[in-house]
């Protein structure tokens, strides 16, 4: 299941429309191993195509980077769909490698930039296999829980 806060909600719906007709694409990091979606950053569509989309390489690099620095990882990857439903085409489940990542598609379909609701979808896509999974937003996420110590010794606290 995707919990999301609804100002990162907003904003991933927000930069599909705005990007409409195109597609648009992005991700939200937060930290290693929390499932915390945390920070949205939109990325340029390079492919510039409203039925295609490509992160600029280096773009890609230089946000690698600075979640390596911050201690994050790619919680979600989202991208829009202008034309069809939001579910994830064989080209999109052949880029899949983020495998505890979740894969975000909005469809602009129906309403494309103006305004109305869209079709706002999740799925963890790994070894190309595509599970839908339920999207939960809440005004704000709840506070992260306390890490629990481990013995010194075993890294499993053995």
């Amino acid at each position: 299941m995707l919990t999301i806060d609804r100002a990162t909600y907003d904003g991933i719906v927000a930069h599909a429309k705005r990007d409409h007709p195109d597609e648009a694409c992005g991700i939200v990091a937060g930290p290693q191993g929390t499932d915390r979606p945390e920070r949205l950053v939109e990325m340029i569509n390079a492919a510039g195509s409203p039925t295609f989309y490509e992160f600029d390489s280096t773009d890609l690099l230089r946000l690698y980077r600075d979640m390596d620095d911050r201690d994050e990882e790619p919680v979600v990857i989202y991208h829009s769909h202008t034309a069809t439903e939001a579910y994830p085409s064989r080209t999109d489940i052949g880029l899949a490698m983020e495998p505890h990542a979740h894969y975000v598609l909005v469809s602009t379909r129906v309403e494309g930039n103006n305004a109305g609701p869209v079709e706002f979808r999740s799925y963890r896509i790994v070894d190309g296999e595509v599970t839908e999974e339920e999207v939960t937003v809440v005004d704000v996420l709840p506070p992260t829980q306390a890490k629990h110590a481990t013995s010194q010794g075993d890294p499993d606290g053995r």
